[in-house]
């Protein structure tokens, strides 16, 4: 459904991102996991078009994603939430939803999203800023879920946030995608909750995938060695 082939990023003369190729299947979760500074959240900035790449290809279905604007990939079908959550601080927590829509031809917020996030329906009136971490990162998913993508990703989604919000988080995310049907990438370090929400684990180190395994012979240690190290 979404993939990504031999793709390079780079900073200036500084190669991040270095031949990276995976595939996303439809409804499938893969975790990005490895330490600071690995090159996930470049990767995922090049994925959704905030960086541009050196080379390679990223493609949704039959469309080539490469040469295309962010606004476009988000027409195409591909959502995001970025590292730090970015909501609006001086928008009520209904308007950031809202911002959200700009391609959507009807824009009402669907009802499913205070069905899964009821916090924001009780707050819906009140200003990003003055949400706590878990509740901006709940409205910073919900943002990106109305505009109905078939890829939704995730840059650090539990940076941040409190353990028992974490665990809403990941439930929540089953949910939707069991509902909603869409793909999910995430960018993670804390294993627990990727355990939770995850059928792939992909070990990044260095900007290159160096350890890969299905949530059903996941070698958890050893994931927990590269986390660490």
């Amino acid at each position: 459904m979404f993939g990504v082939d031999n793709l390079q990023v780079a900073y200036g003369d500084s190669l991040v991102v270095r031949n990276v190729t995976f595939r996303l299947g439809a409804q499938e979760t893969v975790a990005v996991m490895g330490r600071n500074g690995m090159g996930k959240t470049t990767l995922l900035k090049s994925l959704i078009g905030l960086l541009p790449v050196r080379s390679g290809r990223i493609s949704l279905g039959d469309q080539d994603l490469t040469p295309r604007r962010s606004y476009d990939r988000v027409q195409a079908g591909l959502g995001f939430v970025p590292q730090g959550r970015m909501i609006f601080p001086y928008l009520t927590v209904e308007e950031n939803i809202l911002a959200g829509m700009e391609s959507v031809r009807e824009r009402t917020i669907p009802p499913y999203i205070y069905d899964v996030f009821p916090v924001l329906s009780e707050m819906k009136h009140r200003k990003g800023g003055n949400l706590s971490g878990g509740q901006q990162q709940q409205l910073a998913i919900a943002r990106a879920l109305v505009s109905n993508p078939k890829v939704l990703i995730l840059d650090e989604p539990t940076e941040g946030i409190q353990p028992s919000i974490i665990k809403d988080i990941a439930r929540a995310l089953n949910k939707l995608k069991a509902e909603r049907k869409f793909s999910l990438l995430v960018s993670e370090q804390v294993l627990s909750f990727a355990m939770e929400i995850a059928d792939r684990f992909l070990i990044m180190e260095r900007g290159e995938f160096v350890y890969e395994a299905q949530r059903g012979n996941v070698d958890t240690s050893r994931i927990h060695g590269y986390l660490t190290i």
